[in-house]
C-alpha cells in the first residue's frame, strides 16, 4: 500500500489556529509485509527510523504495526511551517485505516497533534477550518496563487507558541474577527479582493518576527496581493495575482531562500 499526504500552511491570514490549506508538495509512505523503517528525502538523517517514528505511532493508533515495513519518501521540509508533522500523522492514519471517515481519523490524530488546523487540511485538502476538534473544507481552490519563500532557518512550533501573549487588546481581537469572516467569504466565493483583504493578522504574526514577511509587506513584489506567515514560520506564503511575475521577483530578492510555486490540492491524504 502506498499513501500520500500534502504539505499544509496554517494560520492563513486572520485564521489563527483555524484556517489551513493543503499544497501539492507530498510525502509518501509505502507499507508492506516485513519489518523496519526506511526514510528517504527530507529528514532522512534526523527522523527516528523505528517504532517511535511519528507516522508509525499514528499507524499504531488504528492498526498493529507488527510485521510491517515502512518506507518514507519525504519532500516536505522539516520545521519550516509547512506541516511536516501533520503530514506524517496523516500518512500513518490513512495507511492504517484507508476507509475511515476523516472525522474519525482526525479524532485519533489529535491524540498526537493537539491542533486540528494542519492535520485537518492534510486529511481533507483544500482550505479547511477547524473548531472544537472538528474540521470542514470550505474551498477546493483559492482565488490567488501561492508562492512559498522558505528560509534555511528552522522554527520549533512549541517554542514559538511560548512567545504568544495570553491576551490581546479588544480592538485587535475585533479586527481579527472581521477579517476572519472575510477570509471564509473570499475563499468560498472565489473573490480575490475579499480573500486578499483577509490576509492581515493581529493574533500571532506581531509576536513572531519575520524579516521575509516584513520585507514583502514593505515592498511588495510584482503581482503580490498579500503575504502570510506559514504556521509559526519561518516560511512565508506570498499570495499572487500574477504568479510568474511575483515568483521571478521573489527569486531575485531572496536568493538565499528556496522559492516554491505551490498549487492548492482539492483532496488530502490518499
Amino acid at each position: 500500500m502506498i499513501v500520500r499526504a500534502p504539505a499544509t500552511s496554517a494560520n492563513i491570514g486572520s485564521g489563527f489556529d483555524t484556517a489551513a490549506v493543503a499544497f501539492d508538495l507530498w510525502n509518501e509512505l509505502e507499507v508492506s509485509d516485513g519489518s523496519g523503517v526506511v526514510i528517504e528525502g527530507e529528514g532522512a538523517s534526523e527522523l527516528v527510523a523505528n517504532s517511535d517514528n511519528l507516522a508509525v505511532r499514528a499507524f499504531a493508533l488504528l492498526a498493529d504495526p507488527a510485521g510491517k515495513h515502512f518506507r518514507f519518501r519525504n519532500r516536505i521540509p522539516l520545521e519550516r511551517g509547512l506541516g511536516s508533522s501533520a503530514a506524517a500523522i496523516a500518512l500513518g492514519l490513512v495507511a492504517a485505516a484507508p476507509d475511515a471517515m476523516p472525522g474519525d481519523l482526525l479524532a485519533a490524530g489529535l491524540t498526537l497533534e493537539p491542533h486540528a488546523d494542519n492535520l485537518g487540511a492534510a486529511l481533507l485538502g483544500g482550505l479547511t477550518l477547524a473548531w472544537d476538534g472538528r474540521i470542514a473544507r470550505i474551498a477546493e481552490s483559492l482565488p490567488l496563487d501561492a508562492i512559498a519563500v522558505i528560509p534555511s532557518a528552522r522554527t520549533s512550533t512549541a517554542a514559538s507558541r511560548g512567545t504568544l501573549p495570553a491576551t490581546v487588546p479588544h480592538a485587535e481581537a475585533a479586527a481579527s474577527a472581521g477579517r476572519a469572516a472575510l477570509l471564509g467569504a473570499g475563499a468560498a466565493s472565489g473573490d480575490a479582493t475579499l480573500f486578499a483583504a483577509a490576509l492581515g493578522d493581529w493574533l500571532h504574526e506581531p509576536y513572531r518576527p519575520s524579516a521575509v514577511l516584513e520585507a514583502v509587506r514593505e515592498s511588495p513584489p510584482r503581482g503580490c496581493a498579500g503575504a502570510t506567515l506559514s504556521g509559526s514560520g519561518p516560511t512565508v506564503i506570498v499570495w499572487a495575482s500574477d504568479r510568474k511575475a511575483c515568483a521571478d521577483d521573489l527569486r531575485a530578492r531572496f536568493s538565499e531562500c528556496r522559492i516554491l510555486e505551490l498549487a492548492v490540492v482539492p483532496r488530502g491524504a490518499l
